[in-house]
């Protein structure tokens, strides 16, 4: 982090970004986030400073942002709260020893520290700036996590909600769902989506890696159904390959997923899915160019996530494929509307919708594709989103006054 000089400094709104893993993002929603935050910033009224994790401790810039790294060793979830206080006590200090700095912005990203968050709360108001968090999804409803970590999910959730000047729910559902589950902390919230890129429509001739990835897994354009996302139960893999297996299509399942072995084997035990040859685990696609072009040549992407906010694979997914057939959720219908075709958990709900997919024509399918890039254009690039981060973060910068969980509030831990 860089000092400027005095009177630019005053007239500049300083955002510090806690919570994701760093930029330049090579994976993961968060840090793609805060890339195209930075990278689509157009008013120079902004300073960004994002903290990075490394093993080392270094400064440098990337997009116009100050970054910073904190040495965080390991990734299980308790080193995720560590490199997040972390980067609050790295904030403050910087913070404190920059006194030109006016009314700063510590925006952070998900709800990882709610129990140590009043104090670092208490400081950033006496440094005259304010607390911003992105709530992100429903942390505590992930089936990966033990029960006593899924209750401090839970906890912390609560105490982040109750000390924030402002929660930036990337949902709409989100945020109807922090506004009436802790009614009781009056939060002020506000909706701005996740954004997603706008690529070039139609299908143009396949590139050599492509043509390598359909070779290799026996696939033609039209002739497959996919399914992207992390290999997780609450992303409902087990009811879209057991309805899958239900139904009458001659087409193949792609599934890019990650590693899970433990639920691999445990679903093909249920579904015995090997045995039959329309399943193809593909394994992992970093490659975005080359993503893009599996999701074009789908004949139909299945959507099975039930947590979470505005999710980037189903943004990704509306941009590129014309039919989308999408588990009926609050999260997913509020992004996709009228663009996409919706099942449910009940038995024969999405086999049926296969079938009926299958016996679609390309006149009735591409309405489907450009009510979705519409959607896409009009409301979730990124662009239209970094407006409104900057208009809230230049215009909108919210009050201290009546602020549940303020100074003169309780000290909950």
């Amino acid at each position: 982090m860089q000092s400027t000089d005095t009177n630019r400094t005053a007239e500049v709104r300083h955002v510090f970004i806690i919570g994701c893993k760093g930029i330049p993002a090579a994976y993961g929603g968060f840090e793609t986030f805060v890339d195209k935050l930075t990278e689509y910033r157009r008013s120079d009224r902004i300073r960004y400073h994002v903290a990075c994790k490394g093993e080392d401790d270094r400064v440098f810039r990337y997009n116009g942002a100050d970054c910073f790294t904190i040495r965080a060793p390991g990734t299980k979830p308790q080193m995720s709260v560590y490199y997040d206080l972390a980067a609050l006590r790295r904030v403050i200090r910087y913070i404190k020893t920059h006194t030109e700095i006016c009314e700063p912005v510590v925006y952070v990203l998900a709800c990882r520290v709610g129990p140590f968050i009043w104090k670092y709360a208490r400081q950033i108001h006496r440094l005259g700036g304010k607390l911003f968090v992105n709530p992100d999804g429903h942390e505590w409803m992930r089936a990966k996590w033990s029960p006593p970590v899924r209750r401090y999910w839970k906890l912390s959730e609560r105490l982040m909600v109750k000390h924030a000047d402002l929660l930036i729910c990337d949902s709409q559902t989100i945020e109807r769902f922090i506004r009436t589950e802790y009614s009781r902390l009056h939060p002020v919230t506000t909706y701005i989506a996740y954004g997603s890129e706008m690529r070039p429509t139609g299908r143009a001739d396949r590139s050599p890696s492509c043509q390598t990835f359909f070779d290799t897994h026996g696939l033609s354009a039209d002739g497959y159904y996919l399914i992207v996302g992390r290999f997780v139960p609450e992303n409902n893999y087990e009811t879209m390959i057991r309805e899958f297996l239900r139904s009458g299509t001659k087409r193949k399942l792609v599934i890019i997923t990650t590693p899970n072995q433990i639920l691999y084997e445990e679903l093909d035990r249920r579904l015995h899915f090997t045995e039959d040859s329309r399943v193809c685990f593909a394994g992992t696609v970093y490659d975005q160019d080359l993503l893009e072009e599996i999701r074009r040549g789908a004949h139909a992407y299945l959507h099975g996530h039930s947590v979470g906010g505005t999710n980037p694979s189903l943004l990704e997914a509306l941009g590129a494929t014309d039919l989308n057939l999408l588990y009926d959720v609050g999260f997913n219908r509020e992004v996709a509307k009228d663009a996409a075709l919706y099942w449910t958990l009940e038995e024969g709900s999405l086999s049926s919708l296969i079938d009926r997919a299958d016996r679609m024509t390309e006149t009735e399918i591409i309405p489907f594709g450009q009510r979705a890039r519409k959607r896409i254009r009009e409301a979730f690039s990124w662009p239209f989103i970094v407006s409104e981060y900057e208009r809230l973060l230049l215009d909108g910068v919210m009050p201290a006054e009546g602020k549940a969980g303020s100074e003169g509030g309780s000290q909950e831990k």
